[in-house]
């Protein structure tokens, strides 16, 4: 089911409003039923006053005469019932009804008391008053009035009030929803215009999209889609550069075996035959080292967050490494160590792309050092944060204002009469930038000689 945008904001401003809504309404009800009553009071005692103004003793007898004007308050066209009873000092039934429903405790002094009933199944309301009354014998009592009205008159009062508040409420609701939805179709113009300008744009159209008028909230969106485009943009880039450096370096290798294949085929003799395949056979290893090169040039340029990475023993991965350029190192007549920790050291990254790392520089170090001449690889733990490999040679070194430039592509150094393919360094660079790290060159102490020292986040123990 598809998700709307303007259905979700707007449900996420109707709700709250409903819930104060009905809070409202719920309010509004019991403000509704203190007015019934308050009205409701007021007539009761103002009838039951009127009943007790009446009260005196004639011939030491009570009487309690009822004035028409104490009743007539109560006409309605609900019909309610209305019952009174007044007692004497002695609790005699001087008028009224006699099953008049009791209060729940008695009044005195002119004080009156509030209280809910039944009549005959029916829900009263009702009020009892203390009158006092002074005999001609000088003694005095208080007469008891009370009078109360059944709730039909009550309740119409307070369903008039309430459902008045209630369509008024409801009415609210409508027109703050309404306004709320032309709002959010005002409030979201900007996103759609934002998605028909992505709309338009065609397939191969990569530039960052205008942030100049966009909206504070939503700055962080076209923000992180140009961000998007850029590293989109960064993997055509690389994807072109490998297509470009691939085509361009294999070019003349590819040229080169074709010839010697040809010489091959048109020798006189067998020894030139093999000589022109052997010939052939270094051209195409020289061709396999250049396409793993670029290989991994590639998976490097990646970036780091498209690297699937895993926890690595560095210790024991840089050891592998120089163990399997011993057999180069013998042929080269050098002396290779490797000088390890004493305790694995983890780091968290890609294992075939450091260990090419590792082979670079270490190759790398063979290939320029003299016969004779010794390579060693030491791996260490620095401030347990971080570890290192320091890759060190005492072959000839390399200039401090050439440094920069032997991390750059197919950059060979004239004048050493070493073939490469110009890469290593290069691949080595961006292998220890896709894993945040650091790489710095150094004079051998002591000269001559090269030290170059790979700095790399150390997982934590």
């Amino acid at each position: 089911m598809s998700r709307s945008l303007r259905r979700e904001l707007l449900g996420w401003l109707v709700l709250p409003l409903t819930a104060v809504v009905s809070y409202n309404v719920w309010n509004s009800y019991s403000d509704a039923r203190e007015t019934a009553d308050l009205l409701t009071d007021r007539t009761l005692i103002s009838s039951a006053r009127s009943i007790a103004e009446n009260i005196h003793e004639s011939d030491g007898v009570i009487q309690a005469p009822i004035p028409p004007s104490a009743l007539e308050m109560f006409a309605t066209d609900d019909r309610d019932h209305v019952i009174y009873r007044v007692n004497g000092p002695r609790g005699e039934l001087v008028a009224g009804y006699p099953d008049t429903l009791p209060p729940p405790e008695t009044p005195t002094n002119f004080r009156h008391v509030y209280f809910k009933g039944s009549y005959r199944g029916e829900a009263v309301r009702a009020v009892a008053l203390a009158q006092p009354v002074v005999s001609a014998a000088g003694k005095s009592g208080d007469a008891l009035v009370i009078v109360g009205q059944t709730l039909r008159s009550h309740d119409r009062l307070v369903n008039s009030l309430w459902l008045r508040a209630l369509r008024d409420e409801m009415l609210l609701v409508a027109v703050a929803g309404i306004l709320a939805l032309l709002g959010l179709r005002r409030g979201l113009t900007p996103l759609l215009r934002l998605r028909d300008e992505v709309r338009q744009r065609g397939p191969d159209s990569l530039e960052p999209l205008d942030t100049t008028d966009v909206q504070t909230e939503l700055r962080p969106l076209v923000t992180a889609l140009n961000e998007a485009l850029a590293q989109v943009q960064r993997q055509v880039a690389a994807q072109r550069r490998f297509v470009a450096n691939a085509a361009h370096q294999l070019r003349t290798p590819l040229a080169l075996l074709k010839a010697q294949v040809g010489v091959g085929l048109r020798a006189p003799d067998a020894p030139a035959a093999r000589e022109s395949l052997t010939a052939a056979g270094a051209t195409v290893e020289g061709m396999t080292r250049l396409s793993n090169q670029l290989l991994s040039l590639a998976r490097a340029e990646q970036g780091s967050a498209l690297l699937h990475r895993e926890k690595v023993d560095f210790n024991a991965l840089c050891h592998d490494a120089v163990e399997d350029l011993a057999i180069m190192a013998v042929e080269l007549g050098i002396d290779l160590g490797f000088d390890g920790a004493p305790a694995p050291l983890h780091i968290n990254g890609h294992p075939t792309l450091l260990r090419e790392m590792a082979t670079n520089l270490v190759e790398n170090a063979l290939r320029y050092t003299p016969k004779g001449g010794t390579v060693t690889a030491r791996v260490r733990a620095a401030g347990g944060s971080t570890v290192t490999l320091r890759v060190e040679d005492n072959g000839p070194g390399i200039p401090a204002d050439e440094r920069e430039k032997v991390f750059e592509r197919f950059y060979r150094r004239l004048g050493t009469g070493i073939e490469g393919t110009g890469l290593g360094l290069a691949v080595v660079k961006e292998i220890v930038s896709s894993h945040e790290g650091e790489i710095e060159l150094a004079d051998h102490a002591p000269p001559p000689g090269l030290v170059v020292k790979v700095t790399l986040l150390a997982l934590e123990a």
